[in-house]
């Protein structure tokens, strides 16, 4: 049973993102005793897997997992592989640095307007910690839409093929229909049963 959840947003993300926030609300109302964290992340991957390092250094090895979306779901494989935590991904990035290549400059987060700037240095963090084949992929949960307009559906199916897939015909990048999905969300990690 998973006592400790942490959540990681998006590229442009924050906790502010209607899965988090969804996700939030449930952990609140129906398992409290659970650690949740869902972090505001560093526009630096290194600097942002620093912070998730310290974070969850206490955390109980079998007792914790990660949910992670687009980017954060990049991150939540890359402490699944590490950590050998279960983790669920959602629409997850799986060549950020390809990717976000793209993005180098100063942008805004999607909730705030915040500006931030993505350095050229940030494509090497992320090509350095990619990991390599999934050592378990039955670790793992992905939630995958073929209506994603970010990310190619059949490579997020591809990469953790052997994983338990989700595939959701339709939806979109964000994951708009995210209450229909949660159920198998929590059901996965143990926290609640199917309805």
């Amino acid at each position: 049973m998973t006592t400790h959840l942490l959540y990681l947003h998006g590229f442009r993300s924050s906790p502010e993102s209607a899965k988090a926030k969804q996700m939030a609300a449930w952990m609140k109302l129906h398992a409290p005793r659970v650690t949740w964290w869902c972090p505001q992340l560093p526009p630096s991957p290194a600097e942002a897997l620093a912070l998730l390092d310290q974070g969850v250094a206490g955390w109980p090895r079998h007792n914790m997992a990660v949910v992670g979306s687009s980017l954060g779901g990049f991150y939540a494989t890359v402490l699944g592989e590490r950590l050998g935590c279960p983790a669920v991904l959602l629409n997850p990035a799986v060549d950020p640095a390809r990717d976000l290549a793209r993005h180098i400059g100063e942008t805004t987060q999607w909730h705030s307007d915040a500006p931030f700037f993505f350095r050229p240095e940030f494509v090497d963090e992320l090509r350095d910690m990619t990991p390599g084949e999934l050592a378990r992929p039955s670790r793992y949960f992905a939630v995958i839409a073929t209506g994603d307009e970010v990310l190619d559906w059949h490579e997020m199916s591809q990469r953790y093929r052997g994983a338990h897939l989700r595939i959701v015909e339709g939806s979109d990048h964000g994951l708009t229909d995210f209450e229909q999905h949660l159920p198998h969300v929590l059901h996965f990690l143990d926290l609640a049963p199917l309805p």
